[in-house]
């Protein structure tokens, strides 16, 4: 990679500290944002998928993104994600997060009513004329059951505030051309959502990760990031297949409302938050809770 661009780098979709009522926990959102940024996070991105955005009510996002702004005060960019299925529900959060002082907002697709490439096309074409501020598409099939295709992510790229595509579709074969078509462009950021694809993308010319794993190992990111920057394949692939068996003490054999839930678990056994989700996620307990424990304390994920 050559110079590198605003949007670039480690960003770590944070999960989303609530208390046993389920409000938002701040003190414990501090406490993570820290872990973040000490482990060297370049970006921190709330109200995402990881951060169970589409369970958290309008005001508790608002306030989260407040204090996400307040406390990383200029350490790390901050994303906000706007999911709903309403557009104009998304700009207006997109117009008060950017008020906040957030640097950029996240948009996926809205998941009710399947969409074809020109629906899609112009869904975010709403969204950019409505924002006044930095737009990342954000392709998920694995929640909107659609992927976004390439074509038209490119010709979304040209409009000055859509600037960058977050892809989580684990497609290596997407991702190698993604990677090929934007590494160039010095106005358009390509992020790897798929963390098992993380030293791949990087190697092909991604600008940047987000995987979620980063919540409890934000450093060994920070590290393949640096390494696969810098042109070392060996240690980058070494790098990732580490962070592959962190991910899989609490993803394999899961879902993702499943896997969610137990990444919890592992923040709340480093002290960085209590186990809590939002419905209709349901807290992990019992002897998988404490196989969960056992595994990473195995591998030393828990310090």
């Amino acid at each position: 990679m050559a110079e590198r661009k605003k949007y670039h780098g480690v960003v770590v979709p944070m999960a989303t500290p609530v208390t046993a009522d389920g409000d938002i926990d701040e003190a414990a959102v501090c406490r993570v944002i820290d872990h973040l940024i000490a482990g060297g996070t370049h970006g921190v991105f709330v109200v995402g998928t990881t951060g169970e955005g589409p369970s958290i009510p309008q005001d508790m996002r608002r306030r989260l993104v407040e204090v996400a702004v307040r406390h990383t005060g200029g350490r790390a960019v901050t994303y906000a994600g706007i999911p709903d299925n309403c557009p104009k529900a998304s700009i207006e959060a997109a117009k008060s997060y950017l008020e906040l002082g957030i640097d950029a907002v996240v948009a996926h697709l809205p998941g009710y009513y399947p969409l074809n490439a020109e629906d899609m096309l112009a869904f975010f074409e709403q969204l950019s004329d409505g924002i006044p501020g930095p737009v990342m598409m954000y392709n998920i099939p694995i929640t909107t059951h659609m992927s976004i295709p390439l074509e038209t992510v490119d010709r979304l790229s040209r409009r000055e505030n859509i600037i960058g595509l977050k892809d989580s579709e684990k497609n290596a074969e997407r991702m190698q051309q993604a990677a090929e078509m934007w590494k160039d462009r010095a106005d358009f950021s390509h992020l790897c959502g798929s963390a098992v694809l993380s030293a791949a993308a990087l190697l092909a010319g991604s600008d940047g990760i987000v995987p979620s794993t980063g919540n409890i190992a934000p450093q060994p990111y920070r590290d393949l990031y640096e390494a696969a920057c810098g042109g070392d394949r060996q240690k980058a692939e070494s790098l990732q297949e580490k962070t592959n068996k962190i991910s899989r003490v609490y993803q394999a054999g899961r879902t993702l409302g499943q896997a969610l839930p137990a990444l919890k678990v592992l923040m709340s056994e480093m002290g960085l938050c209590d186990d809590n989700v939002l419905p209709p996620l349901r807290r992990t307990a019992g002897p998988e809770r404490a196989g969960i424990v056992e595994q990473a304390g195995e591998l030393g994920v828990l310090g």
